[in-house]
């Protein structure tokens, strides 16, 4: 079984030592002459190297079935690579009836690999460190196929699908804790391995993160993570090439499964922000962050989303105010599901948000919650109504009730009226209260002009209907005409109020 796993190994290498990730793992599938093998170890095997990658003047050959104990400290580091050359022979793990005892014998080396990096080993040689990238690049990089729920009508408002499984994810697994473990080890050193783990290495880690397997995001957050702790230089591309993946989201296809993960590693780096915070973050935030409650997948990254601008306003509590009216902007019309993650994430904001702040927003804010107390979906009405549960927030409308109350009363008073929901009702009527409490001048004088302003709306509609029957009563008097029949239209009710 050795003889033909080991028999996809080319003789001839590549000479360039370049890590050459657009081509994946196109190099491993190349015939060449069997190996002296027997049934069970080795008998006589030449001193050569099995690698596919690497030129022979790079490393000495050696053969890369012997264990590492078997082997002198001096030759670990060349075991090593030439392990990591074995495993750069791919498999089709959708079969597992197909070349049970390769896979089984790439298993072994890849756990005798992880073995060896987690042992805190002598420092990575650059042709090692250029030999893990590879092997990393063989068995990770790839394109995903076309997800046939991306092209349904429906799959951006259905967050109960089932996630799909990779059948190689036991190989990956593997594949992935070993990158991991070599990200994090101190015998890695950074000035080196940004030479190979560099821009277009961590583009094509980004691409993995739209993998339908959850498995695997939770991975490659991990280790996007340490890489952008351990790669300072690298920092920079790494936000930027994540700002465009939000881009593509926001303005073109709506759906992207790894965003929530990639909002949590960037949840963790605005903790690490110092202040003052740059003007590109604040750019990131506005343009990159606000923009993403956009989209109608907005419930899969919501809570990352939310934790993510929150700890911006912490760094810089004067982006509140352009936090608020970022959420006005993009304030959902038809769905009432984002509407309410939306009053979730105002109740968030209102908690820490300072008086300076909340005076620049409270006047379109509160326009939008009046809307929000009148919509006709209860759920809305009720997250609403609940902000007045929150003592921090009642204490900013207290400070600010002259300017407030006005502009919520009518939407209170017409709740408590003729609402259809009794639980928005009583809501309402303790919110009404709660004003009363309040400023009972204040509140007198904003149920005198509200009975003031439904007086008139009901004086104008009686003249509108009075026109109306007038104009029938015309129409029907007038002779017919030759050849025409008239058609009384109805009047249609157009006023839109939200």
């Amino acid at each position: 079984m050795w003889k033909h796993f080991l028999s996809k190994l080319p003789k001839k290498s590549l000479k360039s030592e370049s890590v050459d990730l657009g081509r994946g793992n196109s190099d491993s599938h190349s015939p060449n002459a069997s190996s002296n093998l027997g049934p069970g170890r080795p008998n006589s095997v030449p001193r050569r190297t099995s690698s596919v990658v690497f030129p022979a003047s790079v490393i000495a050959g050696i053969e890369p079935l012997i264990s590492f104990k078997d082997v002198p400290s001096s030759e670990k580091m060349n075991l090593f690579i030439s392990k990591l050359s074995l495993c750069c022979v791919d498999f089709d793990f959708r079969d597992p009836t197909k070349n049970v005892a390769e896979k089984d014998l790439k298993r072994a080396t890849l756990f005798e690999l992880l073995d060896f990096v987690s042992a805190n080993p002598p420092k990575f040689s650059e042709p090692a460190i250029l030999a893990l990238c590879k092997t990393c690049a063989v068995n990770l990089f790839r394109v995903f196929p076309p997800n046939y729920r991306s092209n349904s009508s429906q799959n951006s408002e259905n967050d109960d699908d089932e996630p799909t499984f990779d059948p190689a994810w036991p190989h990956l697994q593997i594949v992935y804790d070993l990158l991991l473990k070599f990200v994090t080890s101190s015998s890695l050193e950074a000035k080196v391995a940004k030479k190979y783990i560099n821009h277009q290495f961590i583009l094509k880690l980004l691409d993995l993160f739209d993998s339908e397997d959850p498995r695997e995001r939770d991975c490659l957050k991990a280790i996007l993570h340490r890489i952008y702790g351990k790669f300072m230089v690298h920092r920079p591309y790494i936000r930027k090439s994540i700002s465009n993946m939000f881009y593509r989201v926001v303005f073109e296809s709506e759906k992207h499964n790894g965003i929530a993960e990639l909002l949590e590693i960037f949840g963790s780096v605005v903790t690490g922000f110092a202040l003052p915070l740059k003007e590109e973050h604040k750019i990131f935030l506005s343009r990159t962050l606000i923009p993403l409650h956009k989209p109608k997948s907005l419930g899969i990254y919501f809570q990352q989303l939310s934790y993510c601008i929150n700890q911006f306003i912490e760094k810089d509590p004067k982006l509140a105010s352009t936090v608020i009216r970022g959420l006005l902007k993009y304030w959902p019309i038809t769905s009432t599901q984002k509407e309410v993650m939306f009053l979730s994430e105002l109740e968030e904001i209102l908690e820490v948000i300072n008086m300076a702040e909340f005076q620049k927003v409270m006047v379109p804010l509160f326009w939008r919650i009046g809307c929000c107390i009148n919509s006709y979906h209860f759920q809305v009405a009720e997250r609403a109504l609940f902000l007045w549960n929150n003592d921090q927030i009642v204490n900013l409308i207290a400070h600010n009730r002259h300017v407030i109350l006005p502009i919520i009363f009518p939407a209170v008073e017409s709740n408590a009226l003729n609402h259809w929901n009794h639980a928005v009702q009583n809501l309402s009527l303790n919110v009404r209260r709660m004003f009363s409490e309040m400023d009972d001048v204040l509140f007198l004088a904003c149920h005198s002009h509200y009975k003031e302003e439904q007086e008139k709306i009901n004086l104008e509609s009686e003249k509108r209907k009075e026109a109306w029957e007038q104009l029938e009563t015309a129409a029907s008097l007038r002779p017919p005409v030759a050849g025409n029949i008239a058609v009384l239209v109805m009047p249609l009710a157009t006023s839109i109020t939200c």
